[in-house]
């Protein structure tokens, strides 16, 4: 590989951005933020090679499929309360024994983004049409009153060919809401200047009118955590869901970078809080998007930072089974786009 790189200099006095060569970095963290863009052949063959090479260390390298992150957590004593029921949605069998246990279902495709191809099932016994269907697109939902299952899972059929991924069942939870518009929880664990996982910081993300999400674009909003769980639960078991919250997030990142095969610094959770107080994970990223909260957002960089430094004192590949070295008096960079 090649022992310097081109990369961009901001220089203060111009109020501009040069071209520049570089030593070549030592730490590297992929914030490539497109799946697609991950996937080309020249862009794979490159983080195999930075991957294969014992003086770099790379971090974050792909993304996470939702499949495989309930597996992970599903295999931990630890972590397993935390998880709605999930199974892959091979073939209608799976559709309808889930049915029978949950009135609500969410079915998610493996490697979805921004909520798009999210659909619900729900079960209206008392209705004619006793099964509702609703499907969110780019722009918007759909929403489908069905008579039977088999009409469901052709709609849910022609939805996961035309988005052309696999799709997962999982077991809806009642959320907490607030003037009735259910709410999560958007999380933000990194390593800090020990390594070690912490929580940086989260926020409420409050859905919007009929949305089957939380995301912002689709009508919600955004809101302080602790207001609203103090408005639901009271003062004191506000303060026990809050650090309900801070727990699961540190067991979860652990459990996850156990299972995965790679080096991570940082990763985004999706939590959600029943009526009950209980906490629930339903998604991980592992190229969070910049949150809206500044104070969130600031101690983010800060952290990124801070991990590299703690990696480039420390010099050791804590993963690696060679217990290779980084040479400690080689420049560190960071490949960060944020």
């Amino acid at each position: 590989m090649l022992r310097a790189s081109r990369a961009l200099l901001y220089r203060k006095a111009t109020d501009s951005w040069v071209k520049t060569w570089f030593p070549r970095p030592t730490i590297i963290y992929n914030r490539i933020p497109q799946r697609e863009d991950e996937r080309l052949p020249h862009v794979k063959r490159k983080l195999a090679a930075i991957a294969r090479d014992p003086d770099i260390r790379l971090f974050n390298r792909r993304f996470f499929n939702k499949w495989s992150l309930f597996q992970w957590l599903h295999e931990n004593s630890a972590t397993k309360a935390y998880i709605p029921e999930t199974k892959k949605l091979t073939e209608p069998e799976v559709l309808s024994k889930l049915l029978t246990k949950h009135r609500l279902l969410y079915l998610k495709p493996v490697r979805g983004k921004a909520g798009v191809g999210i659909m619900t099932v729900k079960v209206q016994p008392e209705k004619k049409m006793p099964y509702r269907l609703q499907i969110q697109e780019e722009k918007g939902s759909k929403t489908y009153h069905c008579a039977s299952l088999k009409t469901v899972w052709a709609k849910v059929s022609s939805q996961s060919e035309a988005l052309g991924e696999p799709y997962i069942a999982q077991q809806g939870i009642t959320l907490a809401a607030v003037n009735e518009r259910p709410f999560d929880l958007r999380a933000l664990v990194q390593k800090n200047s020990r390594g070690k996982w912490e929580l940086t910081g989260f926020g409420a993300r409050v859905a919007g009118d009929s949305s089957i999400t939380t995301h912002v674009p689709r009508g919600g909003y955004i809101d302080d955590p602790q207001k609203l769980l103090v408005s639901i639960f009271g003062q004191e078991k506000a303060r026990k869901v809050l650090r309900k919250v801070k727990n699961t997030t540190l067991k979860v990142a652990r459990q996850i970078e156990r299972s995965s095969d790679g080096s991570l610094c940082e990763m985004s959770m999706d939590l959600g809080v029943d009526q009950t107080g209980h906490v629930w994970f339903f998604e991980a990223n592992s190229k969070p998007m910049k949150f809206d909260e500044p104070h969130i957002r600031n101690k983010s960089l800060q952290r990124i930072f801070q991990y590299s430094v703690f990696l480039h004192r420390h010099g050791s590949r804590q993963e690696h089974k060679g217990g290779l070295h980084l040479e400690r008096d080689k420049r560190m960079a960071i490949a960060e786009s944020r």
